[in-house]
């Protein structure tokens, strides 16, 4: 699949092998191991904006969604820049809203908007003493709990494919400046035909995320930037950008 792009190019998906999923995170941790104390300034910085924006009643959470694909294309654009041996800089981070802005809180909104639908789908689903029970704190019974596993796994196979539709948006967004329902297409049908390494990927970070917790947690200040700048080892390997 190709999508022509404003600069008179196209990108391509590749099928790359699932040995990949480990170089993927490998050639991450050498993006941040170029420049560690930077990396942990700017998630700091970003965690400073979010995460007190997040705690605002009723549109906190909302600001937070859409503003986290602008955050995360600047990311995107600092593991560029250290890539192309250019100092990483703090404007890196907020260099998603200098550039294809608006496209970017779309795919946070095309995001919100399809985790709003399956919650509702997924509410709809569950017994109305279930979710009475919840509404007021009670405890529930083995019985209803048995009644909340299959519509919360109901809600897991509805969420897969949008995870897959977002996950490479931002960076297509922010990079290669496409439109968001583009990038989340074209982020959708290269999670699919990629579908075995980015599993075992998945499983690899969790796995390092669950050992980087055991020492009072100071592995995740390793492992949660090498997520970052693993995203963009992965869209490298997988996106091909041609010039025509």
């Amino acid at each position: 699949m190709s999508i022509d792009l404003k600069t008179n190019s196209t990108i391509d998906i590749r099928n790359v092998p699932v040995a990949n999923a480990w170089p993927w995170i490998a050639d991450g941790f050498k993006i941040f191991w170029k420049n560690p104390l930077m990396w942990f300034v700017l998630l700091i910085i970003y965690l400073l904006v979010i995460v007190p924006l997040s705690l605002i009643p009723f549109v906190g959470g909302i600001a937070a969604t859409l503003l986290a694909p602008v955050f995360s294309a600047g990311l995107m654009w600092g593991c560029k820049a250290v890539t192309e041996n250019q100092d990483l800089e703090i404007n890196h981070l907020f260099e998603g809203f200098k550039h294809n802005t608006q496209q970017l809180v779309l795919a946070g909104v095309l995001y919100m908007a399809g985790f709003l639908i399956i919650t509702i789908i997924a509410a709809a689903t569950i017994d109305k003493t279930v979710i009475d029970a919840i509404v007021g704190g009670q405890s529930l019974s083995p019985e209803q709990a048995g009644k909340v596993m299959l519509p919360l796994l109901f809600a897991m196979l509805l969420l897969m494919p949008l995870l897959m539709a977002y996950w490479f948006a931002p960076v297509l967004v922010g990079l290669n400046n496409m439109k968001a329902v583009d990038a989340m297409k074209l982020s959708f049908v290269a999670s699919v035909r990629n579908t075995l390494p980015m599993l075992v990927y998945s499983v690899i970070v969790v796995a390092l995320m669950v050992l980087a917790i055991i020492p009072f947690g100071l592995g995740l200040l390793v492992v949660i930037p090498t997520m970052m700048t693993s995203m963009y080892t992965s869209y490298q390997d997988i996106f091909v950008e041609k010039t025509s």
